[in-house]
């Protein structure tokens, strides 16, 4: 009988030295990604169900999967320090955890300064700020515990925002015609799909509705 050497899941299995506490910090913003994707997209269908994320989280897969492609064609080996970590059973260029972080980040960013929820420049200066600030401790955490090198991780970066920006366009230059369509159709009336990109602030918009919902109610109920 053969047998094969056992594989694990590695989505949440990050490694870094004993007694590192920046090590150890850096592991959990490794993880970001993880966080983004499990926490965020699937929380936002679940509660939001808007378009635009939607299309957001579908482009983050795409790019996911044009990482693998690549990195099946290249088959550059991460670096020797990754040996120690016993997790180099993938190849490392170009760096999946930089090219995600980083296509997020730009999608983001023309997101933010669309107007979507954050209606001054101030505001939308250090939310997308944020969003940079942890993509590159991302992009420095690979590098410091061992798993790709610079060259690996700029690689990913360079990749992510470049696939970032060219689906933001495809999206909200051409798909976005199609979003009414979506909406109508049975699957957007099944699951309350709905596209809130053409007004100006979406959270004041949401916010002063559900204030005027909740008098509405209050002042029916005081007719009764």
């Amino acid at each position: 009988m053969t047998t094969h050497p056992l594989k694990a899941v590695t989505l949440t299995h990050v490694r870094y030295r004993k007694g590192d506490q920046l090590g150890h910090f850096l592991a959990w913003v490794s993880l970001i990604p993880v966080f983004i994707s499990m926490g965020g997209f699937i929380s936002h269908f679940m509660f939001r169900r808007e378009l635009q994320g939607m299309f957001f989280a579908l482009g983050l897969l795409i790019s996911q999967f044009l990482n693998d492609l690549v990195k099946a064609s290249v088959q550059q080996a991460r670096p020797e320090t990754c040996a120690m970590l016993e997790m180099c059973d993938s190849h490392g260029w170009p760096s999946s955890h930089s090219q995600y972080m980083c296509f997020f980040a730009i999608y983001f960013t023309f997101l933010t300064y669309r107007g979507i929820g954050f209606p001054t420049e101030t505001q939308k200066f250090i939310v997308s700020s944020i969003s940079w600030a942890t993509a590159i401790l991302t992009m420095y955490s690979r590098v410091y515990l061992g798993y790709h090198t610079v060259a690996q991780v700029f690689a990913g970066a360079t990749l992510g925002v470049f696939l970032g920006a060219l689906w933001y366009w495809v999206v909200n230059y051409r798909l976005i015609f199609y979003f009414p369509a979506i909406e109508e159709s049975a699957f957007g009336r099944m699951f309350y799909v709905k596209d809130s990109s053409h007004i100006p602030n979406v959270m004041k918009f949401e916010y002063d509705n559900a204030r005027a919902a909740r008098k509405n109610l209050a002042q029916k109920r005081a007719s009764d």
